[in-house]
């Protein structure tokens, strides 16, 4: 039996966690329906797993990237959303990771993600750091300034990323040095690069020995078609459950405590060398 799966045995026994990953399609400038899109999914989600305690959904879905009409469709701070999701969250006693919205902040508009605990309670708010310039993001939104972690079940500690953040290992390590052993990552990752896309989640979890939980849409928005292939990944960088290229729940479980006994394996951490890294 190899490193690995003595590992992966020894904590099986811990405290699980179940998380469901809403891969749906999303209507370009048609917020009304995807708000009702998102809705059902929920509903449908607690329906058929009602032990789920964490729901993901992907980047941008109250929008898509109809950036050009961005302003006229989104509200301030993303009212709306945040207010339906909270009651959501509250209601079927959930911790809903709301992926990422287009909201108007102080005349701005931003790529964000809001966190609510079970109780309807925001718990964070992150904005994209990293725009994608293929997509023209920065030409329409503003970016973020600051890397966000949250917790979960007042006992996990989680960090935020969007999308294109994925290529900035720096960031996610600084997240992971916070104290983060899941890593959240809404996305509309188009094709071609889904080979970028599994590789990059992959390497954002063996390097940071955390789980890595992705989001991504699925459609076509123009000339743009996105593949889905949202993921769970554990510390190891094994995959414990990945999606097909359809609208799906995907749901799978995991054991945060998996990352103590990873990191105590191989310890990165306690082996890094910062004063070397950083010299000049």
């Amino acid at each position: 039996m190899n490193i690995q799966s003595m590992d992966t045995e020894t904590v099986q026994q811990h405290d699980n966690m179940k998380l469901a990953l809403l891969q749906c399609d999303i209507k370009i400038g048609d917020t009304a329906a995807n708000r009702e899109r998102i809705q059902q999914l929920i509903h449908e989600t607690i329906q058929k797993h009602p032990d789920v305690k964490v729901i993901l959904l992907p980047e941008m879905w109250n929008t898509g990237y109809a950036l050009t009409e961005i302003h006229e469709l989104v509200d301030d701070e993303g009212r709306v959303e945040r207010e339906w999701i909270s009651e959501y969250a509250k209601h079927y006693k959930v911790n809903i990771v709301a992926g990422s919205i287009a909201e108007k902040k102080n005349g701005k508009i931003y790529n964000s993600m809001y966190v609510f605990d079970m109780y309807g309670e925001q718990v964070a708010r992150y904005a994209k750091l990293h725009l994608f310039r293929l997509m023209d993001e920065e030409k329409y939104l503003t970016a973020g300034d600051e890397p966000v972690t949250f917790t979960l079940d007042d006992k996990w500690c989680c960090g935020a990323s969007i999308c294109y953040d994925i290529r900035f290992p720096e960031l996610i390590r600084s997240l992971a040095l916070k104290g983060a052993k899941m890593l959240f990552v809404p996305a509309e990752w188009p094709q071609p690069r889904l080979h970028h896309w599994r590789t990059l989640l992959m390497a954002r979890a063996i390097e940071n020995q955390m789980y890595v939980i992705s989001c991504n849409r699925v459609g076509t928005s123009g000339s743009t078609s996105f593949f889905g292939h949202s993921m769970i990944i554990d510390p190891w960088g094994e995959i414990v459950a990945e999606g097909k290229e359809n609208e799906e729940i995907l749901v799978g479980s995991i054991d945060p405590a998996m990352v103590d006994a990873v990191r105590e394996r191989i310890p990165v951490f306690e082996d890094r060398r910062p004063e070397i890294y950083l010299k000049k």
